[in-house]
């Protein structure tokens, strides 16, 4: 997901009302006798009227690819002119225009490489130019990408600091001012890092991304790779990563459904793929909704890790108490809980209803009493089903009757507080403690006393 730059050509920069407003140095004015030079070149060779001539000529032609040309002659015949600023900066505009990204970047870096021969204005422009030509044209797989990315993140950190050097026009106020460089101090911070994932330096790319969200607080893109760097940390920051990709989707950027798609496989990853799909979808569509609201995760906002919901899992004494209980007990124990398959659940049986074919679904009972005296007298008390089975391809489970205690095997799938409800799929019954012929009425197959709650 890559940042939408609006780009431009020449008037790129002077757009954002930098460059043109502080005055960036312009070609020196000219007489038909003898060129000027800027204070910066007086102790130099003055240019001669040939030179002014053909650079005149270079940087008005109108046809792009004829302007190449042009400058070409000019630096041939001219190699250690004064005017190679003005050319440079007339090189990679052209090749900006043509989105021509490697000469772009090579001629600004030209320009840069002059040093104090240039004014701040003139190398936030080629440092400028120079960035987004690096957005534009840079791809991992490039051989050199190595080298690239580190040039380029020196390239962004030096117009970060050429950007403080560039005077305040005289006619806009600080806060002016102050909002004209909110547009480049974010490009640089961005790209720098963008270059700073390239290079597997993800501490800094977290810093420059969230620099970059400071004078840009809302954008989409940014959020994006702002959290793939978080999960790329090590250790992974993971909720923070997390939070930073829903707020990426929440502000509705291009590319927002592949991003929640991605934002989805990384927490199931995180909670070890275990939780029901819906579930996990429960908490994407939360975590969107509440990163819509505010740019920072708060320190109270938790998700359960697949340690986590491991522990839950092996926390028998408190699976059906945590249910019933709801808030974030009861979440954490469903999420741990809900498509798992658990075998020898002890239950009593409070009805049969025949199904289809060969499938009933049992109505029953399970204790949340541990004890194993107390569990006995709370299924002696029940009148209501706390679990609805549903057997497959069992039909002898008819034979059953009210008040039978059984096992069963089965997968976990729904769950509702109020009134308390676990309902079962796939459920097989235990063979042994189905009676091999249907008791008289009135009579039923002797209870087995509860078994602790059920667990992996």
């Amino acid at each position: 997901m890559k940042r939408n730059w609006n780009q431009g050509e020449a008037g790129l920069a002077c757009a954002l009302l930098l460059l043109c407003a502080a005055g960036v140095a312009a070609r020196p004015a000219q007489t038909q006798s003898q060129p000027s030079a800027t204070p910066a070149q007086q102790a130099a060779p003055a240019p001669t009227l040939a030179e002014y001539n053909a650079e005149q000529a270079a940087a008005t032609d109108t046809d792009p690819q004829q302007r190449i040309k042009d400058l070409d002659d000019f630096v041939a015949k001219f190699p250690n002119s004064t005017y190679m600023p003005y050319v440079y900066s007339v090189y990679y505009k052209t090749y900006n225009q043509l989105k021509n990204y490697p000469k772009v970047i090579e001629y600004a870096d030209r320009e840069v490489a002059l040093g104090n021969k240039v004014d701040a204005g003139t190398r936030f422009q080629a440092l400028y130019l120079r960035t987004l030509a690096f957005n534009y044209s840079f791809s991992e797989k490039d051989p050199n990408a190595k080298d690239e990315a580190t040039q380029e993140l020196q390239a962004a950190q030096a117009g970060l600091a050429v950007l403080d050097q560039v005077p305040k026009p005289a006619n806009q106020t600080d806060d002016q001012w102050a909002q004209n460089k909110k547009g480049p101090t974010t490009l640089f911070n961005y790209t720098a890092g963008m270059a700073s994932i390239a290079l597997k330096d993800y501490p800094s790319a977290v810093t420059f991304f969230k620099a970059a969200l400071a004078a840009t607080p809302n954008d989409s893109a940014t959020y994006f790779h702002l959290g793939v760097a978080y999960l790329q940390m090590s250790p992974p920051q993971s909720l923070d990563g997390f939070w930073s990709l829903a707020r990426a989707v929440a502000l509705k950027g291009p590319g927002q459904s592949q991003v929640q798609a991605y934002l989805t496989s990384q927490i199931q990853n995180y909670q070890g793929g275990s939780v029901c799909d819906n579930l996990v979808t429960d908490q994407v569509n939360e975590l969107i909704t509440l990163a819509g609201t505010t740019t920072d995760r708060p320190a109270t906002y938790m998700l359960p890790s697949a340690a986590d919901l491991t522990k839950a899992q092996q926390d028998t004494t408190n699976f059906i108490p945590w249910l019933k209980e709801g808030g974030d007990h009861g979440k954490l124990m469903w999420l741990a809980t809900c498509g798992s398959v658990f075998p020898n659940v002890a239950v009593e049986v409070l009805e049969v209803v025949p199904g289809d074919g060969d499938n009933s679904t049992l109505n029953v009972y399970r204790p949340a009493a541990s004890d194993p005296d107390a569990a006995e007298k709370e299924m002696e008390a029940a009148t209501e089903p706390n679990m609805a089975v549903h057997v497959v391809g069992q039909p002898e489970v008819r034979k059953l009757q009210k008040g039978d205690g059984v096992r069963f095997t089965g997968t976990l799938n729904g769950y509702t507080q109020t009134p308390f409800l676990l309902t079962w799929d796939n459920a097989k019954v235990n063979a042994e403690d189905i009676p091999t012929e249907k008791a008289a009425p009135g009579a039923h197959h002797p209870a087995h006393k509860p078994a602790a709650p059920p667990s992996h």
